[in-house]
């Protein structure tokens, strides 16, 4: 997809990325780019270090989900990066809502006891119980540990799984 936008490099190698292409892809100030070279393109993507953990963060995921009997969803600050497996093909790469990028700024650890419709990422609403528990690493809220059941209301151990296997995942950052 081409832009049209031009810009120049600067004499300290610097470019700047327009603000209406940082909003629309949800780059904030001072987040982090990861640079990728493929053929004779420089390619910018915006780098999340909970993504970098896939494979450590499927196999927590499926552990905790085989315990606790429930789904378990994982997130960063854009999208679904692991997920149990009964539910992998409805949730696995979907973009976050504005709802839970905004419960993770907040840094927010809630639980919902009561039924209802609940919608973690986009074009993808659900009944049933939950627990959020916000992933943060050095002060920096970078994720989420989502906990859901369609079936049978949440105890107060899988609330603490949640909050669990949060502090786990953010120990595997540095």
């Amino acid at each position: 997809m081409t832009t049209g936008i031009i810009r120049r490099i600067d004499e300290l190698g610097r470019i700047v990325i327009p603000k209406e292409i940082r909003k629309k892809l949800r780059i904030d100030n001072g987040e982090s780019l990861e640079i990728l070279i493929e053929d004779d393109n420089i390619i910018l993507k915006k780098y999340s270090p909970v993504e970098s953990l896939n494979d450590v963060v499927n196999k927590y995921v499926d552990i905790f989900s085989q315990v606790i009997k429930c789904n378990i969803i994982v997130v960063d600050r854009k999208k679904v990066i692991g997920v149990s497996s009964n539910i992998k093909k409805q949730y696995q790469d979907k973009d976050i809502t504005e709802f839970t990028l905004r419960s993770i700024d907040r840094r927010d650890n809630f639980v919902e006891r009561q039924k209802k419709e609940f919608n973690f990422v986009e074009q993808q609403t659900d009944s049933g119980y939950y627990s959020f528990s916000s992933i943060v690493n050095n002060g920096d809220a970078i994720g989420a540990v989502i906990i859901l059941s369609t079936e049978y209301q949440l105890s107060e151990i899988d609330e603490k799984i949640a909050v669990i296997l949060a502090r786990i995942l953010s120990k595997h950052f540095v």
